[in-house]
């Protein structure tokens, strides 16, 4: 992270109701100026974590995404609207934000993350969001993530159910990854698409706010961090549970950590 800007009086006011919490204070708002967070995907779990990180002064926000807005995105990707159906997600979401933030310097990637240019895009920030809905672009994060030492915060969603957890292997033990979780990735058959099953559109805004809220606390370092822990929400019981990740020595990843 960059060294901590002096906030303008214009900042203070904007940022007036972080900035009296004991725990964000004038300090930690700075942190959130100079950081740089990257969100993976434009999508129904980026566009709620867009804005929020925009609305909250992170300093420079990186979306990648390489789709175009459809009409049937709509229905829980609040960042785009009617008239932005057609043009690519990136540019739709850029647009947003610097209405909800002019201040924030949106850089855009609009290409599909692959083995060969993850290393290149996830090296220019500090925190990285993901809102993919594939195992083989979560694995790529996860792996690519340890080896930059960057904090990977994730989260998935489908018909009513979602959860969320952060992932910081390279800090050692107490710390897993996505792998000690998932060793290997289930069939296309055992977890369908939203596309397939379906999804409701407000969850992604629930879980997509909770990881807001969880790359803010990384960024700021305080409370509790979800590494070593799975939070899942069901919405049609209003209910959380919480599941311990326990770091796997045999993890063809973190294992060696």
């Amino acid at each position: 992270m960059s060294s901590l800007p002096d906030l303008s009086e214009m900042q203070i006011r904007r940022y007036a109701r972080h900035i009296v919490l004991a725990e964000v204070g004038g300090i930690g708002q700075s942190r959130l100026i100079a950081a740089k967070v990257l969100v993976i995907g434009a999508g129904g779990l980026g566009a709620p974590l867009l804005q929020y990180l925009a609305a909250a002064g992170i300093g420079t926000l990186g979306v990648i995404d390489h789709d175009t807005v459809d009409l049937s995105n709509l229905q829980r990707q609040v960042i785009h609207r009617t008239s932005d159906v057609g043009i690519s997600k990136v540019e739709s979401a850029r647009r947003a934000l610097g209405d909800i933030n002019p201040e924030v310097q949106v850089q855009v990637h609009d290409e599909r993350l692959t083995a060969e240019n993850a290393t290149r895009i996830l090296a220019g920030y500090d925190v990285v969001a993901d809102g993919s809905d594939n195992f083989a672009t979560r694995y790529l994060l996860n792996d690519t993530c340890y080896r930059l030492k960057k904090t990977l915060v994730s989260a998935a969603i489908l018909r009513f159910d979602g959860q969320v957890s952060t992932y910081k292997a390279w800090q050692g033990p107490g710390h897993p990854c996505l792998r000690c979780l998932f060793p290997v990735a289930p069939s296309e058959d055992a977890v369908p698409s939203c596309a397939q099953a379906g999804v409701l559109g407000a969850l992604a805004g629930t879980l997509g706010t909770l990881q807001a809220t969880e790359v803010v606390k990384e960024i700021l370092e305080v409370g509790r961090s979800l590494s070593g822990r799975l939070l899942m929400y069901d919405a049609l019981a209003a209910s959380f549970d919480e599941m311990t990740i326990a770091k796997r020595p045999d993890c063809p990843t973190c294992g060696a950590s």
